[in-house]
């Protein structure tokens, strides 16, 4: 479904803010197996680029911390997979914090009717992180 009013327009990165820039890259690249594209700057001012898989970037800048940002407006990080059980256990694995175990959500939405497989972790710096596959489509 292309969008009509802005020519080309498709999702290109979301950016996170890590309060420990190294543990964040590796638990992205090694644990979740995201590719690395690029970096630029040194030490808080470090940015790196990340590939999901599908050209789709996250974005990690270095310098975060713990405490919540005064405007913050996004709730959670989600990313599709194929298998959301084993996308949930990787993560695990990798050092994530459990939020919620994967499971089957038939909503009550409305035109379209949607059953989701979704399970929900908590990243390095905190960071919420969702698996998300649609099921049924309807």
């Amino acid at each position: 479904m292309a969008n009509e009013i802005i020519k080309g327009m498709g999702f290109h990165h979301i950016a996170l803010k890590a309060k420990d820039y190294d543990a964040s890259l590796k638990f992205y690249t090694e644990g979740l197996g995201m590719k690395f594209y690029t970096q630029w700057g040194e030490g808080d001012s470090r940015v790196g680029m990340l590939d999901l898989g599908d050209g789709s970037i996250l974005e990690l800048f270095a310098g975060g911390n713990d405490e919540a940002e005064v405007n913050n407006k996004y709730i959670h990080f989600a990313m599709k997979v194929d298998d959301v059980d084993a996308a949930y256990n990787t993560a695990l694995a990798a050092g994530a914090k459990p939020k919620t175990a994967p499971k089957v959500a038939p909503l009550t939405s409305a035109p379209v009717r949607l059953t989701l497989n979704c399970a929900f972790v908590y990243g390095p710096s905190g960071e919420e992180l969702e698996f998300f596959r649609i099921l049924e489509a309807e």
